[in-house]
């Protein structure tokens, strides 16, 4: 019965996605890699630009990923990755961008065009 269960858990497992992370990029203090991954796949491959660096195997990419592993060596936070990252590269770099007043309308589109097609809606319906 155990053995059935972890050879279930295994093909789910190896289901997952794979990623692009070579074994030679791999921090040694899994605490440290964790927040590696995590801090990775909120950023935007530039040259994919619909993958995380994590994701990706551009050389960019690559260096991205060498780059965060390497501030967070140093002991910054990961805010402080973050803002390093986009101070460099800009807010398109990150997946999901932040919530602040110059995404503003960004973040309110789709209630915008929500809103703006359900009065269209009941103009023409008149």
């Amino acid at each position: 019965m155990m053995r059935r269960l972890l050879l279930v858990i295994a093909i789910v497992l190896s289901a997952a996605p794979a990623f692009a992370v070579n074994p030679d990029e791999v921090l040694a203090d899994p605490a440290l890699e964790a927040r590696a991954r995590a801090i990775s796949a909120e950023l935007r491959c530039m040259v994919c630009q619909n993958q995380s660096i994590d994701d990706s195997n551009a050389e960019l990419a690559k260096d991205l990923r060498l780059l965060v592993r390497e501030r967070l060596t140093n002991g910054d936070t990961n805010e402080q990755v973050m803002n390093y990252i986009v101070s460099r590269y800009g807010e398109f770099v990150l997946l999901k961008p932040r919530f602040e007043t110059k995404t503003i309308l960004l973040w309110g589109a789709p209630l915008l065009l929500a809103v703006a097609g359900g009065l269209s809606l009941i103009v023409f319906a008149r």
